[in-house]
């Protein structure tokens, strides 16, 4: 049965963590599709700390871009996060109305099967204000895209310290 799962919060709020308790919950055997592109040794070592985590049940995809061309019928399949899917689809273009097209019907395309879906996000919209205007409209964009799979989500979660808050559910 399709089913889709939104896990928002700010940096270091215990997203990940939630969404892999919550998946492992939901299947002896998931899927972690990972969206990252590894900019810097920094970001790597976060990326190896994420992958040393997860045990061998876990089934790994590296997909940047294009999450649809993955078959996950019939699975429980951990998508983290959207934050970081958007920073690749916007960076090709620098255009947010394109970027959030085209992931919006990215994200309608994955979504048509018939699966588990646990994606993980980020709320940067609630700092302040950028002074910069790429800044500026990436988290317009992060917002937009937040929206769109909240609205289509049958829950959504909102971690706040390690504290996971129910914003919507199915009952």
């Amino acid at each position: 049965m399709k089913r889709i799962i939104l896990i928002t919060g700010g940096q270091r709020s215990g997203k990940s963590e939630e969404a892999e308790r919550l998946a492992l919950s939901l299947s002896a055997e998931p899927v972690y599709m990972a969206t990252a592109h590894v900019w810097d040794e920094e970001f790597r070592q976060r990326v190896e700390r994420h992958q040393q985590r997860r045990g061998p049940q876990w089934t790994n995809i590296e997909e940047e871009r294009c999450l649809s061309q993955h078959n996950v019928s019939g699975r429980v399949v951990l998508i983290d996060c959207v934050t970081l899917w958007l920073t690749n689809l916007f960076f090709d273009t620098h255009d947010v109305a394109q970027a959030l097209e085209t992931a919006q019907t990215e994200f309608d395309r994955f979504t048509s099967q018939d699966a588990t879906f646990i994606f993980v996000t980020n709320e940067i919209g609630w700092g302040g204000v950028s002074i910069d205007k790429v800044q500026r409209q990436f988290t317009d964009l992060q917002g937009w895209m937040n929206q769109y799979i909240a609205q289509k989500a049958d829950e959504v979660l909102l971690m706040v310290s390690g504290i996971a808050v129910k914003v919507k559910s199915q009952e």
